[in-house]
């Protein structure tokens, strides 16, 4: 009986999609998971040249913590493009303007750089509020670890 290494390929794939309630979960520790789940750790059949993982829904963004004192300390930077472009600010002021954007900076920074992370990444949907226009899809809840 020969010993070989299972390697899955593009087609063989099925995905499904998960869902995750952020209120009261730590930014960093919640992103983790959720990375593992978009690259497709979780899974038995885990290839790390393709694509294995699922879709993953997070509501309630806006009501994530921080602990210790990075909402004030640490910093998100973007750039226009142009000179002078370079804007920072907080993250307690992001958190108030745009809270997707700090879970989404949090989860892609954790993924593969390159056109398979960007297709990783793609699979996110970040949500502040508690309401999602992905019920169709029946999400299963993740729990965290």
């Amino acid at each position: 009986m020969p010993r070989q290494t299972f390697h899955a390929k593009p087609g063989q794939i099925s995905t499904s999609w998960r869902i995750l309630d952020a209120d009261g979960k730590v930014l960093g520790r919640m992103a983790t998971e959720v990375a593992r789940v978009l690259m497709g750790k979780h899974r038995p059949e885990y290839t790390p040249h393709v694509d294995c993982g699922d879709h993953v829904i997070i509501t309630n963004a806006s009501k994530i913590v921080l602990t210790g004192r990075k909402a004030e300390q640490k910093t998100l930077q973007r750039y226009s493009g142009y000179p002078g472009g370079k804007a920072t600010e907080t993250y307690s002021t992001a958190m108030e303007r745009h809270p997707e954007r700090v879970v989404e900076a949090a989860i892609k920074r954790m993924l593969p750089r390159g056109p398979l992370g960007r297709r990783m990444a793609g699979r996110l949907r970040v949500f502040a509020g508690s309401d999602h226009p992905h019920q169709a899809q029946q999400p299963e809840p993740i729990e965290l670890s």
